[in-house]
């Protein structure tokens, strides 16, 4: 084994300890959280160490990278979960719709409706999260908390989804704690139980605030090189 697959699976291990102690402290059940480990950007190489350590949860950003390294470590490796918690584009719908579990950043009009054809063509339906713009900043997808309610009920009403939960991702220079409060707020309003919520730097925060699942990358794979 290299000295890099050790780190990456040293650092997961941290990250898993990190969430039973979060876990505990906010007196909810051992294993209430799923680690989402949020590979983007890393290749199968850099994968495969976290998988034979047994993690089964990732996310990705992009259909097309996640399309060129998951076919075929989806067939090498049993039980594996996919989350899309990048933003997705009507063209790229029918790819997400056959190769993702879950596509956590639904948040517009014709994404519902584009999402609710291919999956009915398809015959495939992966779990469905509505992403939510707590901060309301322009640059970040996501529908605006005031609408929230009335999109997972279009979503539900006028276009057959069955939306399981609500995704978010703070301001990185404001106290993330009142957002994931605000989108524990909808999602009572809304009656979803589940909550992606917590990256990197905050996730044990969110784990107080109830997240049902957090998105760690960096703390887990290291740093990464963006082009």
């Amino acid at each position: 084994m290299t000295d890099a697959a050790i780190n990456v699976i040293g650092r997961l291990g941290n990250v898993r300890s990190a969430i039973a102690d979060a876990e505990r402290e906010a007196g909810r059940p051992q294993g209430s959280v799923t680690l989402v480990a949020v590979s983007k950007t890393f290749d199968a190489d850099d994968i495969r160490p976290v998988l034979n350590a047994g993690q089964r949860v990732f996310g990705e950003n992009r259909v097309q990278e996640a399309q060129a390294k998951w076919q075929g470590l989806k067939s090498s490796y049993d039980g594996i979960e996919l989350h899309l918690i990048g933003p997705l584009q009507s063209n790229k719908a029918a790819d997400a719709v056959a190769l993702f579990d879950v596509i956590e950043t639904v948040d517009r009009e014709k994404i519902a409706a584009t999402l609710a054809t291919e999956m009915k063509k398809l015959s495939r339906f992966p779990r469905l999260y509505v992403q939510v713009n707590t901060g309301l900043e322009p640059q970040k997808a996501g529908i605006t908390p005031n609408e929230a309610a009335a999109f997972v009920k279009r979503c539900r009403e006028i276009h057959g989804l069955t939306v399981e939960g609500l995704m978010c991702i703070p301001p990185a220079d404001e106290n993330p704690g009142p957002h994931f409060a605000l989108l524990e707020k909808i999602a009572h309003a809304v009656d979803v139980d589940k909550l992606s919520m917590g990256m990197s730097g905050d996730y044990e925060t969110a784990i107080a605030f109830g997240a049902t699942s957090v998105r760690v990358g960096s703390a887990i794979f290291g740093s990464r090189d963006y082009v």
